[in-house]
């Protein structure tokens, strides 16, 4: 289906199932009220309506950058050659990883999904269906892509110098504002109290009949807590019913959120509430 084709049919499924629930829920104590998300049918049904339902048979490749040598060289079982060998612990966000891949794997069980790392996508990877995990820092697809896509969105990273992270955005009237994480310290440890995300989702700019994801936060988490966005099946229909009533008719859109992080776990952002959003923009078809 074209991306149009999608949205209609997103929308026209939320529709029908709101109508169902509706009707459930009115028709007195005697009958049971709509069932809540764990049913088979509840869990297909969600499954099959968001962004992360592709094609059958199409190919899906999810892009994550690896760590630099410098920090592997510290980790144990990083070494090719090592029994022990792992090759996850090679990828910079494994966590999302993992989450991506696992609910790509679910809600596209006729099609083939694969995770790669960034600097070794092929010709097929790039023309298939991409998911990009991960900072501009270390993640060349991320940031091919923000640039082929001219997201008014800049990820600024200065580890090295002066430690300074955070996203620029450029808003309606030009001007440029600077969003970053909450911080803390304790302990003389830093303590991220909340991340900073960008979710963007387009037309391929290298297959006008794919599509292209980027899940990307300042640090880990909130690259993570984009990836739960669409994957909590606690968040994920209502932040997907939020894109279908603002944003499913654009050629590509983006969102940057909050994500907050609470006594060290990542908690999924609610794109539904203000707060969370900090900006928004699409281009429409």
């Amino acid at each position: 289906m074209t991306a149009q084709e999608q949205a209609a049919r997103e929308k026209l499924l939320a529709e029908l199932t709101g109508l169902r629930r509706g009707a459930l829920g009115a028709s007195g104590p005697s009958r049971p009220l709509a069932p809540t998300l764990g049913t088979p049918q509840e869990i297909t049904q969600s499954l099959n309506s968001g962004l992360y339902r592709y094609g059958d048979g199409e190919r899906i490749t999810v892009a994550c950058a690896q760590l630099p040598e410098k920090l592997l060289v510290r980790m144990p079982y990083t070494n090719p050659s090592d029994p022990d060998f792992i090759e996850l612990y090679r990828y910079s966000d494994p966590d999302a990883l993992l989450e991506m891949f696992g609910h790509l794997r679910a809600a596209n069980p006729a099609s083939r999904v694969e995770y790669q790392a960034a600097d070794q996508l092929t010709a097929d990877d790039y023309t298939g269906h991409l998911v990009s995990l991960g900072g501009v820092d270390w993640n060349e697809v991320t940031s091919s892509a923000i640039k082929r896509l001219q997201l008014p969105v800049r990820q600024v990273t200065d580890w090295e110098e002066s430690g300074d992270a955070y996203f620029e955005v450029t808003e309606e009237d030009g001007r440029k504002v600077e969003h970053r994480p909450r911080l803390d310290k304790s302990g003389g440890r830093t303590i991220l109290l909340e991340d900073v995300a960008l979710f963007a989702w387009a037309v391929s700019p290298f297959n006008r009949k794919r599509f292209l994801t980027i899940c990307n936060g300042m640090y880990g988490r909130g690259t993570y807590g984009a990836v739960r966005a669409l994957t909590d099946e606690r968040f994920r229909d209502r932040n997907m019913e939020y894109i279908q009533g603002r944003l499913a008719v654009s050629e590509a859109f983006c969102i940057l959120v909050r994500v907050p992080v609470e006594k060290g776990v990542t908690l999924t952002p609610d794109w539904t509430v203000p707060e969370t959003r900090l900006f928004e923009w699409s281009r429409p078809k």
